[in-house]
């Protein structure tokens, strides 16, 4: 094979994980390619994110993972020089029932014990930091400060910036066909186009990631389902956390929702639907705006007036206990998973992406053995509850 296509890691996905891995694999003087179907950086779930980048969960390997992205997203500026929209507005999880409360209240210790600033607030503390918020049945709340937000946009660009000026190289427009391995070993991956021949393939290809490990024989339990989401016209800031109601919806078809005022001012949401919307379907629906304009304005009256000036469908790659999927595969020398991120690879990739280059070249995760084996492909996928905080 001619040495031009000829690498030390393949990179299959540029998206929300692929491309930090591109970045944190090349500072480490290993050429790179990153292999993308799309036309260019972050077309596929990461363009549907909403930017919340946030370590306020009650599983310990995703808040230490996302600690670890905090503090990449909130120093890129002054590291890599790149503009990324980022925000420091911190999470609020506003209460209105006990059921809410005593989950939230229930996890504290668990989030105080990873590292995680958080405190519950009551509901005067919550109406402080979100004005306007509707009063009746308001308990309280917890309030982690350190989160924020960032355009996932701008993140995919500046990354990709960051990986060619250290010298990776991306394929864009070429789809990943198969993996190659021989005798046990990675030796590349083949695209539309053709072969190309690395030692080490990272699977971080999101919605797509089963199909092309069933081409080395691997089950890869994850199952797209679908969310949408929209953006207003800008408006004068009056808010600082991104905001998340864990309520059911009561017209039945929503479970939590959530919203935040990002750089520049414009107000970004999403609902999780219920039940789930499985498959690949990325068309907008004229029952989102319906649904969850109800639900904005029945928690800040003062939204009713905003203009929204789009909205957009993307996909949640699904596990089935909602826990990502970081590992080493076992059988196969030189293959990686990222994969199966549940909707937040954005706020997890950086981290992931950190964790991963360091198993590969050190093998071993930066983060507690323990809890990054939650993480495993080898892990029982229907004995874990889901985590509270989706």
């Amino acid at each position: 094979m001619a040495e031009a296509n000829t690498y030390d890691a393949i990179i299959i996905g540029s998206g929300s994980v692929g491309n930090p891995i591109a970045v944190f694999l090349s500072q480490e003087k290993l050429k790179v390619l990153v292999i993308e179907q799309c036309p260019t950086v972050g077309q596929g779930q990461n363009k549907a994110a909403i930017g919340g980048v946030r370590a306020t969960h009650s599983d310990t390997a995703k808040i230490q993972i996302c600690r670890m992205s905090l503090d990449i997203f909130s120093t890129w500026k002054d590291v890599f020089g790149d503009e990324i929209g980022w925000y420091k507005g911190g999470y609020c999880f506003p209460v209105f029932r006990k059921k809410e409360e005593d989950i939230l209240k229930g996890i504290l210790p668990i989030q105080k014990a990873a590292g995680l600033n958080i405190d519950w607030l009551d509901a005067k503390g919550i109406m402080e930091i979100i004005p306007g918020i509707t009063t009746k049945g308001l308990r309280g709340g917890t309030y982690s400060p350190d989160d924020g937000q960032a355009s996932p946009l701008m993140a995919a660009a500046a990354f990709h910036r960051a990986a060619r000026e250290l010298g990776a190289e991306f394929k864009f427009n070429e789809k990943a066909i198969s993996i190659n391995t021989e005798n046990g070993r990675v030796t590349g991956v083949t695209t539309e186009k053709g072969p190309y021949s690395a030692p080490l393939v990272i699977n971080a290809a999101g919605a797509d990631a089963s199909e092309i490990g069933k081409t080395v024989g691997l089950d890869i339990p994850i199952l797209p389902d679908s969310h949408e989401a929209g953006i207003t016209a800008p408006v004068a800031r009056f808010f600082e956390p991104l905001v998340v109601d864990l309520r059911p919806g009561p017209d039945g078809k929503t479970a939590n929702f959530y919203f935040a005022q990002n750089h520049e001012n414009q107000i970004i949401f999403c609902y999780t639907p219920h039940p789930p919307i499985p498959g690949i379907e990325r068309e907008s629906t004229s029952e989102f705006m319906p649904v969850v304009a109800r639900r904005l304005i029945s928690l800040i009256p003062k939204l009713k007036n905003v203009y929204v000036r789009r909205v957009w469908r993307g996909l949640y790659p699904m596990t089935p206990d909602g826990i990502p999927i970081v590992d080493k595969v076992r059988d196969i020398e030189g293959l990686y998973l990222a994969v199966g991120m549940c909707g937040q690879g954005f706020m997890l990739g950086p981290g992931i992406a950190k964790n991963l280059v360091n198993l590969i070249l050190k093998g071993k995760s930066i983060i507690e053995e323990k809890p990054f084996s939650t993480l495993s492909f080898y892990r029982n996928f229907y004995s874990s509850k889901k985590e509270a905080l989706k």
